[in-house]
């Protein structure tokens, strides 16, 4: 066995990252360790909500580590119980199991499914997901994942999931069989470029899926906790779904996550789901802080009104620079580069001290704090402007 030759080599090797090293953030700044600043509209994927280490955030942390970090999920523990409550409270579940990932709580999501498929629907088993979905890294997240890089990874798959077609209600009416339980997305694609189901597909899968006897799993990992101006994506259709998860924002950074479920279909039954780290008081304090700062009224209104700046700005880039749709909602938005010129500009925007997001070759995505500045907003655009010139500049000469 040999020892890393350097500290980058004691990581496994499992994505590409620039060798760049952040040592502290601020809102919507990171710095590294040479002390270079960067503006941040990634924010760990729509993890940090309340931007880097928000102070309300870190004291409540703080706090709880000086009182009780773990109790052991076999005890009940008084962060979990309220925060537990204030989710309870503020949406139309009635019960939450808290998780450390957002695959985790997908994973939880299609336990929780089939086990209702075994005690309510002779043994079905089959969830229905949708092309380009994106669920986690699990086998069995993966499997249910619409992802085409998936495909060849880890066979065999775990089977049981067909993939119908975002906003085509013709497409899920098609897979429904005796075995079918559920139908699960998110109804904001993040992963596949910001491909937003509409409303009125949210309804009539609502809908379906009551005609039929389904339970309809809402993933919103990355559209809850107020990225899209309310509280949770569902508000906007004004539907209400059988399951939700929660992850990456709820925690504000702290790695929390949650599965939220009608009474009718919470039928975990002991010793069907668990885990070591679940609910621990740390987390779900850091959780609590978040929930009540994004929860408020004025908070998720102000959440609308700059992602209705945001988009107004990436327009006005597009049109003066021929691109294509602003897709999204709130501050979860994508830019039609409408050609493959994505990681290149992310490299460029690295250097000039912006971080960016390219989920496919022609997408840039954003995902900033929800409590990020118009002067931030316009600071990332009047860059991303100047690398746009630039790059149409040397597509003329070329």
């Amino acid at each position: 066995m040999t020892n890393a030759a350097h500290p980058f080599d004691a990581l496994m090797d499992i994505t590409a990252r620039p060798k760049k090293v952040f040592v502290r953030g601020e809102g919507s700044w990171l710095w590294d360790d040479t002390g270079k600043r960067y503006l941040d509209f990634i924010q760990g994927w729509a993890v940090n909500c309340l931007g880097h280490s928000p102070p309300f955030v870190a004291q409540a942390i703080a706090s709880q580590a000086k009182t009780l970090i773990t109790a052991s999920p076999a005890y009940y523990n008084a962060a979990s119980l309220r925060l537990a409550k204030a989710l309870v409270e503020k949406s139309c579940f009635d019960q939450v199991f808290f998780a450390n990932s957002g695959a985790e709580a997908n994973e939880g999501a299609i336990k929780l499914a089939r086990k209702y498929g075994a005690l309510h629907k002779g043994g079905a088993f089959e969830i229905i997901t949708f092309e380009g979905g994106f669920h986690g890294r699990t086998l069995a997240t993966m499997s249910a994942s619409g992802k085409k890089a998936f495909e060849p990874l880890f066979e065999p798959k775990v089977k049981g999931f067909s993939k119908a077609r975002l906003n085509d209600i013709a497409s899920v009416r098609e897979l429904i069989n005796k075995n079918t339980v559920a139908v699960m997305l998110e109804p904001i694609q993040g992963e596949a470029g910001v491909w937003p189901a509409t409303d009125q597909f949210l309804k009539d899968l609502r809908t379906l899926t009551q005609e039929q006897g389904l339970l309809l799993i809402f993933d919103e990992i990355q559209t809850g906790m107020g990225r899209t101006g309310k509280l949770f994506h569902y508000e906007h259709a004004e539907i209400t779904p059988d399951i939700m998860t929660l992850g990456k924002g709820i925690g504000g950074g702290a790695p929390l996550a949650a599965l939220l479920a009608t009474e009718r279909a919470s039928c975990f039954e002991h010793g069907d789901q668990g885990g070591t780290f679940n609910g621990n008081s740390l987390m779900c304090a850091a959780g609590l802080a978040v929930f009540d700062e994004v929860s408020r009224p004025a908070f998720l209104k102000s959440v609308a009104d700059t992602g209705l700046f945001l988009e107004a700005e990436l327009q006005r880039l597009s049109t003066r620079h021929g691109l294509g749709e602003v897709r999204g909602r709130g501050l979860l938005l994508a830019l039609d580069l409408k050609l493959p010129i994505g990681a290149a500009l992310v490299a460029q925007a690295l250097e000039a001290g912006l971080l960016l997001n390219s989920p496919r070759p022609d997408t840039l995505r954003f995902m900033p704090a929800l409590n990020v500045t118009r002067e931030e907003i316009l600071q990332m655009t009047d860059q991303l402007d100047t690398m746009l010139t630039k790059a149409g500049a040397a597509r003329r000469v070329a």
